[in-house]
């Protein structure tokens, strides 16, 4: 099978694999993570307050994942590279929000996670949410931070920034396995795709690869058996896929649905909203522990 022209889906490479520039800075791999699974998680929010379809917020997160493979978190805030992804995306997407939208949008649902950590036992109606003025220092900072999050995705991801997503090639793929029909297959494999989003693979790995692990686990989950074809080869070689790349994708997709230790999801939303100051005030706390 021939695939697409490879600037469909600039994937990292060994080395950027091999040590992030967050993994370089101190920041374990759980952590790093976490804070991308709820960056994107942010992004997600976003646009479905903004109204966004849902291919506006799939290639933010996919830009979002691929900015952490050449730049650190300790040099840019997370919630900064997600308001300017899903900014970015909007025009890659000709389905272009108002700044002025995204930044309010953002505000708002930084002030209720910011409310929700001040107030854990508070149910969530109690939140008030109180607009920033138009002509306030805070909004221009927003805006400031916008233009600056969207220049430096273009600029260190060097412009590359089409994404090819796997939803159609899923589809066509069910459909070749004689699993098109199959109630609830369909379905169950799309949600994982989504699921993805929040993790690494759509920057490590191309879509075919992804969306066979999407049918692995749909699969899976619906207890119905693959097909083998003709030769009795293993099914995904007729999509040139990889076991071993397959489960690695089924992995990050399952270690989202973990039951989270409190203190870390604390620790994670703190970083989140405190942003790169925040993470290199936790860096300066944890390398002397760690020497010692």
């Amino acid at each position: 099978m021939s695939l697409p022209h490879p600037l469909l889906y600039p994937l990292a490479s060994a080395a950027q694999l091999a040590q992030t520039p967050c993994r370089a800075d101190g920041i374990p791999a759980w952590l790093e993570e976490d804070l991308r699974a709820e960056g994107c998680r942010l992004i997600q929010s976003a646009g479905i307050l903004l109204g966004a379809p849902q291919v506006v917020m799939a290639t933010a997160q996919v830009l979002f994942q691929r900015f952490w493979y050449v730049t650190s978190m300790r040099e840019f805030s997370v919630s900064q590279i997600a308001m300017g992804a899903l900014y970015l995306a909007s025009k890659l997407e000709e389905h272009i929000a108002r700044m002025r939208d995204i930044i309010n949008i953002f505000d708002l649902l930084l002030s209720r996670l910011r409310y929700s950590l001040a107030h854990p036992t508070a149910p969530p109606e109690s939140f008030k949410y109180s607009p920033m003025s138009y002509y306030s220092n805070e909004y221009y900072t927003y805006k400031d931070e916008l233009v600056i999050a969207e220049m430096q995705l273009l600029k260190r991801l060097a412009f590359n920034v089409q994404v090819q997503l796997p939803y159609n090639t899923m589809v066509n793929y069910l459909n070749v396995l004689g699993l098109g029909r199959v109630e609830g297959i369909a379905q169950k494999a799309w949600g994982f795709l989504n699921d993805a989003l929040q993790t690494p693979a759509y920057a490590v790995y191309p879509f075919p690869t992804i969306a066979c692990a999407a049918i692995h686990l749909a699969a899976r989950e619906a207890s119905v058996c693959l097909p083998e074809p003709p030769e009795h080869e293993p099914w995904w070689e007729l999509f040139d896929a990889d076991l071993e790349d397959m489960e690695q994708v089924c992995g990050w997709v399952l270690r989202l649905y973990r039951r989270q230790d409190e203190e870390e999801r604390e620790l994670v939303q703190n970083l989140l909203l405190g942003g790169r100051r925040e993470v290199r005030q936790w860096l300066d706390e944890v390398e002397p522990k760690a020497s010692t």
